[in-house]
């Protein structure tokens, strides 16, 4: 990893006194010295982090002061570190499954990075980690969400401890799209056709939606919940009003901690508000953990063995107690995006040049100057007051139907996705050693990602297939310094 702009590298101890693997930059009592820096190279003011290679996205807040780095480095520690099955000779960490897909959330999304696909050169013999799969049937649930499977819930959990069979497995094949820019150039993209297979406890209720989801990076998520509602509904009604096909909407979804509705901002569809009741229901969905927000296990009536499964902390939940959660709260909410890179070179800024060009800034929206956090005591009062330049909207669009997942959630229809955050998406490679974007990482780079674009977006698309290859290039470069 490198620091730069004054940054020394620190060991965080957890709570129980053994060292975290985590390097972070300490700025003197939190206060970043931000001589010398290039213009246009802060994504977030005095809480950059100026880091890149395999720690890029786990860095936090340059600002935070020492109680809260200690913190940061506590919710660190159960964010990395696997969950055991139940009974086990500690009850801090077990309560693992009955059912689950990862072990801990590092699990997902490893080094605070984006996840990938299965190699689909490997056929079956690589189940899917990182890539989820949402389930639901038609109809209205609770809150105005979603209607679970009522055999398998609302996603398929492909692993399972000890005496509870795995729900079942996921199948992948792609189909080839085949297309050629304007100066003749030939691309050919990959769409992936999903089916479930093996599935242990019977057949799914008919009219069942499956809607794979990627593990997104982490860095900056405190920030963009901290960006004012007005704001997002600012973006709508700009839209709305303008010429052209770009109208999005927000979500309004269900939030466990405000117990209320708020407008969604995370998950593909925006169908989570905060951090807070995001990791809330990964711990249930993804790795099987109790909290007070979801207190019963993810069993359905039909899976006996799942509702017989001993559970974590003694058989009381919840299996995760509420001030480790809003440790791990804290941790993500105050983890850095990093700063640009190579923002004066040629390239880029020609890129930059045809970024707006194609209008693609009417959706992804590159900057915002943030509020207060929803939870103050779940992150840090030092993501307030900043200019952030996320590029994204946070609103749903119509994308087309080859992107189509045809399932509905909250008020987002089966072909909207939320705009992505573009922050970061140069450092994946380095991170992660993948560059595979969009909801299911279907696209292999920024240029594919562009050609998958489509409903709204076709316009947008439509520019950059006239592009020659110099141009394309630099385009490509611009959005990898974000």
């Amino acid at each position: 990893m490198k620091l730069r702009t004054r940054q020394k590298v620190g060991l965080a101890l957890t709570a129980a006194g053994a060292i975290v693997g985590l390097l972070w930059p300490l700025w003197g009592h939190g206060e970043a010295d931000l001589s010398g820096v290039v213009q246009g190279e802060l994504t977030a003011g005095e809480a950059t982090a100026f880091a890149t290679g395999r720690n890029a996205f786990s860095m936090p807040l340059p600002t935070l002061d020492d109680a809260e780095n200690a913190r940061f480095a506590v919710g660190n520690s159960f964010f990395r570190r696997n969950w055991v099955e139940a009974p086990a000779s500690t009850t801090a960490r077990d309560g693992l499954g009955p059912h689950f897909i990862a072990r801990s959330c590092g699990g997902c999304h490893v080094q605070d990075g984006r996840g990938a696909p299965p190699d689909f050169r490997k056929g079956l013999s690589e189940p899917p980690v990182a890539l989820l799969m949402r389930l639901s049937i038609p109809g209205i649930g609770a809150h105005g969400g979603v209607v679970p499977d009522p055999v398998y819930g609302d996603q398929l959990n492909n692993a399972a401890i000890q005496g509870v069979l795995p729900e079942g497995q996921v199948r992948i094949r792609y189909q080839p799209l085949r297309g050629t820019f304007a100066d003749g150039t030939a691309y050919t993209l990959r769409k992936p056709l999903y089916s479930l297979t093996k599935l242990a406890y019977g057949p799914t209720a008919p009219g069942l939606m499956i809607s794979p989801r990627i593990a997104p990076q982490m860095a900056g998520v405190g920030l963009l919940e901290a960006i004012p509602e007005a704001d997002i509904l600012a973006n709508a009604a700009t839209q709305a009003a303008a010429a052209g096909p770009v109208k999005g909407q927000p979500n309004l979804v269900w939030d466990d901690f405000a117990q209320a509705q708020r407008i969604g901002r995370f998950g593909w569809k925006a169908n989570q508000a905060s951090v807070a009741s995001q990791t809330a229901g990964a711990f249930l969905g993804d790795i099987g953990i109790t909290s007070t927000q979801h207190p019963d296990e993810a069993c359905t009536p039909t899976q006996k063995d799942c509702l017989a499964a001993p559970r974590g902390s003694l058989g009381k939940a919840p299996e995760i107690d509420d001030r480790t959660l809003s440790n791990v709260i804290f941790y993500q909410a105050t983890l850095a995006p990093a700063a640009r890179r190579n923002v004066n070179d040629a390239k880029v800024l020609r890129g930059q040049a045809l970024f707006a060009q194609a209008q693609c800034s009417a959706c992804h929206r590159p900057s915002y100057t943030t509020g207060a956090a929803p939870f103050p005591r779940l992150s840090s009062t030092k993501v307030q007051g900043l200019k952030i330049w996320p590029y994204t909207d946070l609103l749903l669009h119509d994308m087309g139907p080859d992107l189509a997942d045809g399932r509905p959630d909250f008020a987002a229809n089966g072909q909207q996705w939320k705009t992505p955050p573009l922050w970061g998406v140069g450092l994946i490679h380095d991170v992660n050693g993948h560059r595979r974007l969009l909801h299911d990482g279907r696209a292999n780079g920024v240029l594919e990602a562009i050609l998958w674009h489509g409903g709204e977006a076709q316009p947008a698309k439509n520019n950059v297939l006239q592009l020659n290859a110099r141009d394309r290039q630099a385009l490509v470069a611009f959005v990898e310094s974000l």
